[in-house]
């Protein structure tokens, strides 16, 4: 199950350029080395994925903090509902974590 992310209060009404409308709301994720996984450092709005990129570029890597930029549609991104309790997320699973078994002195470092 997923739900479309809310728009923020105050999001629909941004305008850039004068035009009719709003630019898209872009997420942006750096990658800061590699074998390192890419995390979400912010937004961006810009009219399409190329001028995302560079705006992305100019504002979260002008410092070389990064190898590899995604930037993603933020209307594209469906996420689990955080208000809702299900079976993904069931963290109650004690036994999965062994930190309440004794260890013998005898096994040695673990």
């Amino acid at each position: 199950m997923s739900y479309d992310v809310p728009i923020i209060e105050g999001e629909a009404e941004i305008t850039f350029g004068g035009g009719a409308g709003a630019f898209p709301l872009w997420e942006v994720f750096v990658r800061a080395s590699r074998g390192l996984n890419h995390v979400h450092v912010g937004s961006v709005h810009a009219a399409d994925a190329d001028a995302a990129m560079q705006s992305a570029r100019d504002v979260y890597t002008r410092r070389n903090e990064g190898v590899s930029v995604w930037v993603v549609p933020s209307a594209q991104i469906h996420a689990s509902d955080p208000h809702q309790k299900d079976a993904w997320f069931d963290g109650d699973h004690p036994y999965r974590h062994p930190t309440f078994y004794d260890i013998p002195d005898e096994v040695g470092h673990m």
